[in-house]
């Protein structure tokens, strides 16, 4: 469902323009697995990655799935003005760096997989014409289902997870999109569609 009027997008590639597209979703809905999946279809997308004072899990990267740094150098980067966005979340910060997009956003299209608090933030910058696009499950038990599958946290932080989902859902009016993932596929079907379309109107605006 539309949740309010998107705005034109904010730069052009080879004579279209560029899109920067957020999901959000409280924890366990599935953006980041979303994420990936619009990455591996659309060459032109790169994920931006955040930088976090979270310790990596066994699976992650440093510099692919997040920049992990210190709560030190993290505050150091808060101070010199340098993120478009961030916040304290389960006593970690996360962050967009302001250099890291604008670079990429030169040549190609980007998504970012962040939290309600992020969006807001990204949205006081004008310049930045985003597509926000809200994830939900159908149920509250859906999600601690999925969160204890998931295998990724202890009790402790799904029940902390768990919890912030009432908070989280206020915020989803902020959203330009609001889309249920009862089905992984048919999600990501329901955003090659958005994209799709602001790629269309992108193209015939500018013939």
């Amino acid at each position: 469902m539309r949740a309010n009027q998107v705005n034109k997008n904010l730069r052009m590639i080879n004579g279209e323009e560029n899109l920067l597209i957020i999901l959000s979703s409280p924890s366990g809905v599935g953006k980041t697995t979303l994420t990936k999946k619009i990455q591996q279809k659309y060459n032109n997308f790169k994920i931006s990655v955040s930088h976090t004072t979270r310790k990596p899990r066994s699976n992650e990267v440093d510099g692919v799935d997040y920049h992990f740094v210190s709560k030190e150098k993290f505050k150091e980067l808060i101070a010199s003005n340098s993120f478009y966005e961030y916040a304290k979340i389960y006593e970690n910060y996360y962050g967009t760096l302001k250099e890291s997009v604008d670079k990429t956003l030169k040549n190609n299209d980007i998504i970012f997989d962040i939290d309600w608090q992020g969006t807001k933030q990204l949205s006081n910058f004008k310049k930045l014409k985003l597509i926000k696009i809200y994830l939900i499950t159908h149920n509250k038990n859906e999600l601690k289902k999925r969160l204890l599958n998931r295998d990724q946290n202890t009790n402790m932080e799904i029940k902390k997870r768990f919890d912030s989902f009432d908070e989280d859902v206020k915020h989803w009016n902020d959203y330009d999109y609001i889309l249920i993932n009862k089905n992984l596929e048919v999600c990501f079907k329901q955003i090659e569609s958005i994209i799709n379309n602001f790629k269309r109107k992108s193209s015939t605006s500018f013939q």
